[in-house]
């Protein structure tokens, strides 16, 4: 195994109780050894996440063998590569998903879910990168097959999530609309990039992408709702169109009415990232490394942060996430 001398212990943040934000706190924890396969990062920046609010609320537990510690996204210095690693040296800057342990000042990462530095990118920018990139390419591209020439219709345009799916399915030929919740909100998604951007709270969002679509409906559709927002889903989408639900921030339970899922051919389905194994991820990796990156070096796709926070001061930042008052991603310094 080569490395760089990392300390026996390191500072992290746990979960000490199940609750709001408070319930974060600075721990010290041993730093981790990686195994086969593995590497250790030295944690310049962490990613905060939906997922790690639903984690602090005992709403979604990490899978087997995931670190207790929050944290699905990093961005560092490799210090240590575990056996049959060949891939990464010692040094190497990376920005990597993991399964767990990003709040802390070193992560054990699986190699093979390593990306590089975008030429130019500071820790910041990187660690903004691999939640947001590997869902929104899983679930948009390879999932529903959006294709250039259908339009798109992202909810939650202002978050992470949203403003990488705008940036990426333009990139890739497709029309992008949005729901967002306030006007500013609106008006940057436009900018990023966005077609037409509904404020939600203000407008009905079926009725303005019928109205934006000639009453043909959308072709694909990303949404982190649920809830009540389904059965309005399946009023906006046309014909063979394809709904991936990636979230259910407003509930899991809905009513289905069956007969437009026959009339118009409809595609449901949904997936969450983290229990996917390793050789899942890791092809989804290689696409974004070869269809991606080249964007993130030219600047004509960029991670949108909105704020960073120290590592100390994770509930400071999961709070300012719950507000729902951001523009793109929340990172973590450390």
């Amino acid at each position: 195994m080569s490395f760089m001398t990392a300390p026996a212990q390191m500072q992290a943040i746990e979960i000490f109780d199940l609750g709001a934000a408070a319930v974060l706190k600075p721990v010290s924890r041993p730093t981790p050894a990686p195994a086969a396969g593995e590497v250790l990062i030295k944690v310049a920046a962490a990613g905060v996440n939906r997922p790690d609010i639903m984690q602090r609320r005992g709403l979604y537990p990490p899978p087997p063998g995931a670190s207790d510690i929050p944290g699905l996204e990093v961005a560092g210095t490799v210090v240590a590569l575990g056996a049959k690693v060949r891939s990464l040296n010692v040094g190497g800057a990376v920005c990597a998903l993991v399964t767990g342990g990003g709040y802390a000042e070193y992560c054990l990462a699986d190699a093979e879910l390593c990306l590089p530095f975008p030429s130019g990118f500071s820790p910041v920018q990187a660690a903004a990168l691999p939640e947001t990139f590997f869902t929104v390419w899983s679930n948009i591209f390879d999932r529903a097959g959006l294709i250039a020439g259908e339009t798109l219709l992202v909810h939650g345009g202002g978050s992470g999530i949203g403003t990488t799916a705008i940036q990426l399915a333009k990139a890739f030929g497709a029309a992008v609309l949005v729901t967002a919740g306030t006007d500013d909100k609106c008006r940057f998604c436009t900018q990023l990039g966005a077609r037409a951007a509904i404020n939600y709270r203000s407008l009905d969002f079926v009725e303005e992408v019928l109205r934006l679509t000639d009453g043909r409906g959308v072709d694909v559709i990303l949404d982190m709702i649920g809830g009540t927002y389904f059965p309005r889903n399946i009023k906006c989408m046309g014909f063979d169109a394809r709904l991936v639900q990636i979230a259910v921030q407003k509930g899991a339970k809905t009513e289905l009415n069956l007969l437009p899922l026959l009339l118009k051919r409809l595609t449901i389905t949904g997936s969450t990232l983290r229990a996917r194994d390793a050789a899942f991820k890791a092809d989804i990796a290689r696409k974004l490394h070869r269809e991606v990156w080249p964007l993130l070096v030219s600047g004509q796709v960029k991670p949108v942060v909105h704020a960073t926070f120290p590592l100390v001061e994770a509930g400071k930042a999961h709070a300012l996430m719950e507000s729902s008052q951001h523009l793109g991603k929340i990172i973590l310094t450390v």
